[in-house]
């Protein structure tokens, strides 16, 4: 498989996608406003533990508090001015398979020391843990463990051995190491300088710890998108990289050298005139996947409905109408559809709870062998997936590891008229509420010359089609009304006022 890096840089904006045999399969966005903060270190304050939930709320400075679960306080350092602590570890004590109620391992008002795992998401804030982590280029250093743990990608046992005894000889005290994929056959030095350089950076962070007496605050920060990029997937399995930007590729190419100098002849520096995503076809399939409907090149097609809780996705056949029998047609539809939706996952970062609904079979054979294919087409994703087995309704529940909002967060904001819902009021039903609202007043008040206003939509349609209620409204309560247009109203809005006085008539004279 041909495997590509784009990178399109501009001063406000860095997109970054991923090809595989020309195929658009990940998106990564970060804006100048709005930069990734997963791996971020804070020193926190904890503003509330809650028993009830087995965690704690952190304040890093941001607009919510973080959440701490129990299980995430393993390895957790305390402020040395802290009178519950030292400037040392203090791993919360176990009972059993059990660790200690956070009540007992935090308090409020006690400062701790956190990293982000999760970015903040609609109303969650930010998901933390103490168990905190570096990563390199070749190894990832966990402060506070003596955990060694190599690649499960790396399956060859002599190899896996000689890492492992590497690992045991560089490893300090008081530190765990996870020696990455990229690390298959990097010589004894090259590993020494890559724990080297973690560790010089743990120095700092704790450095930072002790002098940073006002809190929260930002102790360290994760490398930008496109470093990160380079350093965690740029490798043997990439074959071209190419980016638009002469400083990026300065700067990636300096990287590359110092690392991994074989790679150096894969970089490329984008000099033409046409943008580089249209160039790679990659413009035109961004504005698909912010769409609701993923068409299927047999017909086909998938619909992806987000909801509160979970991800919806249907599968459809659309125009295709098969060739030889309706379970056929179902099964290539399906089949074809595990792979698209694997994509679109990657591709538009979708997480959490996640049920597919695919075209009932009635072959046992053929909905095994679609689960099959699914998850196999699910191995390619770099993040966590689980799927489970087919249920009793033919819905496939799976979920995936979700660390940063959605593409479909990044570009978009929720409607302002229909808060997000895709709905709002018929002409007809904000009519008809228009009409109640005057019998009300007709009733309670002794109000008889009104201003109704509303979108020029509505006020059109309630003169065009309405005239003749409008009329009887008038006659029946003795009531002057004047529809107006304006145009800073939403369509399922409206406002009505006193001819009178000027003043507004709200839901409250009623009352």
């Amino acid at each position: 498989m041909y495997r590509e890096i784009i990178i399109n840089s501009t001063k406000n904006e860095t997109r970054i996608a991923i090809l595989e045999d020309g195929q658009f399969v990940e998106l990564m966005t970060e804006r100048a406003t709005n930069q990734r903060m997963v791996g971020n270190i804070y020193k926190g304050v904890v503003s509330a533990v809650k028993p009830g939930i087995q965690a704690a709320f952190v304040d890093i400075g941001l607009k919510k508090s973080g959440f701490l679960s129990a299980t995430e306080i393993g390895n957790l350092y305390r402020d040395p001015d802290d009178k519950g602590g030292s400037p040392q570890q203090h791993p919360p004590p176990k009972t059993g398979n059990q660790r200690i109620p956070i009540q007992k391992a935090l308090r409020k008002g006690q400062n701790v020391l956190v990293q982000v795992l999760k970015e903040p998401i609609g109303a969650k804030g930010a998901r933390l843990t103490a168990d905190l982590s570096l990563a390199g280029r070749f190894v990832v250093l966990m402060p506070g463990s003596n955990h060694i743990a190599i690649s499960r990608k790396i399956s060859d046992r002599g190899e896996r051995r000689r890492l492992k005894n590497l690992a045991k000889r560089m490893k300090p005290d008081n530190v765990g190491l996870i020696i990455r994929t990229v690390s298959k056959k990097i010589s004894s030095e090259d590993l020494e300088s890559d724990i080297a350089s973690l560790l010089e950076l743990w120095n700092s962070i704790k450095k930072k710890m002790n002098k940073y007496k006002k809190v929260p605050v930002r102790l360290h920060k994760e490398m930008s998108v496109t470093s990160g990029v380079i350093r965690d997937l740029f490798g043997e399995k990439i074959d071209s990289l190419v980016v638009d930007s002469k400083e990026d590729y300065r700067q990636i190419l300096n990287y590359v050298k110092s690392v991994s100098p074989l790679l150096v002849n894969r970089i490329h520096l984008y000099r033409e005139k046409v943008a580089i995503f249209d160039a790679f076809e990659i413009e035109k399939e961004i504005r698909k996947i912010l769409e609701r409907k993923a068409w299927l090149k047999s017909g086909g097609y998938i619909v992806i409905d987000h909801t509160e809780a979970l991800i919806a996705i249907d599968v459809n056949t659309g125009r295709y109408t098969g060739k030889k029998n309706l379970e056929q047609t179902i099964f290539k539809t399906n089949m074809e559809a595990t792979r698209e939706i694997a994509r679109q996952l990657r591709l538009r970062d979708i997480g959490g709870i996640i049920v597919v609904d695919f075209i009932d079979m009635n072959s046992r054979e053929n909905r095994e062998s679609v689960l099959s294919e699914f998850k196999n087409a699910l191995k390619r994703d770099r993040s966590k997936t689980k799927v489970h087995e087919v249920s009793r309704l033919g819905l496939v529940e799976m979920t995936r590891q979700r660390t940063r909002p959605s593409i479909r967060h990044t570009y978009y904001d929720a409607c302002p008229t229909c808060q997000g819902t895709g709905q709002i009021l018929s002409k007809e039903s904000l009519s008809i509420q228009i009409e109640r609202w005057v019998k009300r007043a007709g009733i309670s008040s002794r109000e008889r010359r009104i201003r109704i206003l509303a979108n020029p939509t509505i006020a059109r349609f309630i003169l065009d089609e309405n005239e003749q209620q409008l009329n009887e409204l008038q006659s029946n309560y003795q009531i002057e009304i004047h529809i107006d247009s304006d145009a800073s109203l939403g369509l399922d809005e409206f406002q009505v006022y006193s001819l009178t006085t000027n003043e507004e008539i709200t839901e409250e004279f009623f009352a």
